[in-house]
């Protein structure tokens, strides 16, 4: 009777322990799958406002905050953006002094805890940067999905995606520059966003499903006028224009891909979030497993990178070392393997999804090189 009562708790305990280590797997899965549209990543590290003036903000002393170029500045109300570090007497060891370029949203004040953003700009495409522009839905699997529309003589339109830790406001840091050169731009709100469709399981598929809605966007532009397309994508937003570029039924209308910062294996991306959240190091395998069973992402990790390997448009890729969230190593390998279809410009110290931040005028001046010739 003993052995059967021993046997018994045994048996117990390792069904508790199993459904333990389900239930935290679920969890850590949560950081990548319920990521929110517009939230700070979890790689982003909390910054204390030491003090602020007019024209400069000490933030407390990180890789995040020495980093070079221009970044957004938030928090739970309030929305600044920052220049270059500044080589003042405010700099010490606990605290960086900073250009401080405009508060756009709210106030700082000393001891707010606020986080880096790539996004500098807040609101539409008429409040941010005084650009005409319409407020379009384009009709998705899932139901209407918001775009702006700015409009441009070109035939060619460029249909921009955000990625993951932010929304389509994103798409604000480069419009200026493509209106610029004329070329007419939509700004695409996907399933999970504000004002989107939800997606039916109520989680991120990391660019795996969201991609129909990019898809939806370029029939879109089709049946508006555009001749060809060129999918501009960041983070996730990049796996997105590459599942477009090589699924979509009008793949024949893509002329051009940008892919800033592209999630290539999803399993690395989805482990740093999870391992960002704090989740433990054994604990990360079962994460990528519930992920699986959530949301049926395929399996092989390198799936990502076989499947760019048939691209046959040619593709700009904004990416670097910084990037602790996709791989660079990844899109190095792409671009050796495509060499004459696949272009890689480097960005040095910025991080996932950021590419542009870090020397906006290098990273436009390589982005009017490979429009120049799809224009």
């Amino acid at each position: 009777m003993r052995t059967v009562k021993a046997s018994a708790a045994a048996v117990t305990a390792a069904l508790a322990a199993g459904a333990a280590s389900v239930a935290a797997g679920r969890l850590a899965s949560d950081a990548a799958l319920r990521a929110q549209p517009g939230r700070p990543l979890p790689t982003e590290p909390r910054l204390t406002v030491h003090a602020t003036a007019p024209d400069r903000i000490a933030l407390t002393r990180d890789l995040a905050s020495t980093r070079p170029g221009t970044y957004g500045l938030t928090d739970a109300g309030a929305h600044a953006v920052v220049g270059p570090v500044l080589g003042t007497a405010g700099n010490s060891a606990d605290a960086v002094v900073r250009r401080l370029e405009r508060v756009t949203r709210g106030t700082l004040e000393p001891g707010d805890k606020v986080w880096f953003t790539p996004n500098l700009h807040v609101g539409d495409p008429g409040t941010a940067l005084g650009l005409d522009h319409a407020e379009v839905g384009i009709p998705g699997e899932l139901g209407s999905l918001p775009a702006w529309f700015v409009h441009g003589v070109r035939q060619t339109w460029v249909i921009a995606v955000h990625g993951l830790g932010t929304t389509r406001e994103l798409a604000l840091n480069v419009m200026e520059f493509l209106h610029g050169r004329r070329f007419p731009v939509l700004a695409l709100a996907y399933r999970g966003d504000p004002g989107a469709p939800r997606s039916p399981d109520g989680l991120s598929h990391l660019g795996e499903t969201e991609w129909r809605d990019l898809d939806a966007a370029i029939r879109y532009a089709v049946r508006q006028g555009a001749r060809q397309v060129v999918l501009y994508g960041w983070s996730t937003g990049a796996t997105m224009a590459l599942r477009a570029a090589l699924h979509s039924g009008v793949r024949e209308r893509v002329s051009g891909l940008v892919l800033d910062s592209p999630v290539l294996d999803w399993t690395t991306t989805l482990r740093a979030l999870a391992a960002a959240r704090r989740t433990p190091a054994p604990l990360l395998p079962l994460a990528v497993r519930a992920a699986q069973g959530r949301t049926g992402l395929y399996g092989d990790r390198s799936a990502g990178l076989v499947d760019a390997a048939r691209l046959t448009v040619p593709a700009l890729v904004f990416h670097g070392p910084g990037d602790t969230l996709a791989p660079w190593e990844l899109s190095r390998g792409l671009a050796r393997a495509l060499p004459g279809l696949v272009a890689l410009h480097t960005v040095r110290d910025a991080p996932h999804g950021a590419m542009w931040n870090a020397d906006p005028a290098a990273y436009e001046e390589a982005l009017r090189r490979f429009l120049t010739p799809l224009m």
